[in-house]
């Protein structure tokens, strides 16, 4: 026993990164996720117990501290996925830490801040060695021009309100980010509150993500517009094969429907 501990000291005296290098899984943030976060509606979307997370925010603390101790250095070894993964679960835990800084007492997200300074231009937290707001980790690291060129990020990164996209009950993963990313676009688009045929007037009545990011769905996976990407989810936008038939022809007019910016908080 005294030769194995005497080894493990060893090795974290010689090499400390070995044994404290990042945890890719992101245990930390999934077990926070799996205590705060209730998935309601069957699971297709979450609220938020930020009461509860307000009172022992201990366990986001060390986590966010575990994000904020990588270096650039550190991040360029890693695999894209893990870089990406990295990212979107940062700029979710830090949008939790930003509500709870101003929890209770605001009933959205967008009452953090004033008019010059919205609540996503706030730079209240070190990432990669930089101040760093949600802006510059969604716009600059993530959809920059060095950035992924993964329109399916706006499916998962989330921003504390009703019509976003939900937190879930476990982190985003670089050995299975592919597909949890088209796991999100599905539950996504399978909730007919954010996404529907509107059967009557023919039409897609869709999230107000795809008018503000239509751009990044363009030339993914060969689209020409926006309504081409509705096209291999037909089955989980209409009820009907003539709704379907219709969204496959990506000849539908869309329509975006108002975003409900009220606070994702989860009451009993």
């Amino acid at each position: 026993m005294r030769s194995c501990l005497a080894a493990m000291l060893v090795l974290v005296l010689i090499c400390p990164a070995a044994v404290l290098a990042f945890d890719h899984q992101h245990r930390l943030w999934t077990e926070q996720l799996q205590q705060h976060v209730v998935l309601v509606r069957d699971g297709l979307t979450s609220q938020v117990d930020y009461a509860s997370w307000k009172q022992d925010r201990s366990g986001l603390e060390t986590y966010l501290g575990q994000l904020q101790a990588v270096t650039v250095a550190e991040y360029r070894q890693w695999t894209r996925p893990q870089q990406l993964a990295f990212l979107i679960n940062a700029y979710n835990a830090f949008t939790v830490a930003l509500v709870l800084n101003h929890y209770p007492g605001i009933d959205s997200i967008k009452q953090i801040g004033s008019w010059f300074s919205s609540p996503w231009r706030q730079k209240f937290f070190v990432l990669l060695g930089e101040s760093r707001s949600l802006d510059d980790v969604e716009h600059r690291l993530i959809r920059g021009p060095q950035g992924f060129d993964e329109p399916r990020i706006h499916f998962a990164l989330v921003c504390a309100s009703v019509s976003c996209p939900p937190l879930l009950h476990e982190s985003y993963r670089g050995e299975v980010l592919d597909l949890q990313l088209e796991q999100a676009v599905t539950r996504f688009l399978s909730d007919p509150q954010r996404n529907r045929y509107n059967q009557a007037a023919r039409r897609l009545d869709v999230s107000s993500l795809f008018k503000w990011y239509g751009g990044d769905f363009i030339g993914f996976r060969g689209n020409v517009n926006v309504a081409d990407f509705f096209r291999p989810y037909a089955a989980l936008l209409a009820a009907h094969e003539s709704g379907r038939q219709a969204i496959r022809s990506a000849r539908l007019p869309v329509t975006y429907l108002p975003y409900d910016w009220r606070l994702n908080d989860w009451r009993e």
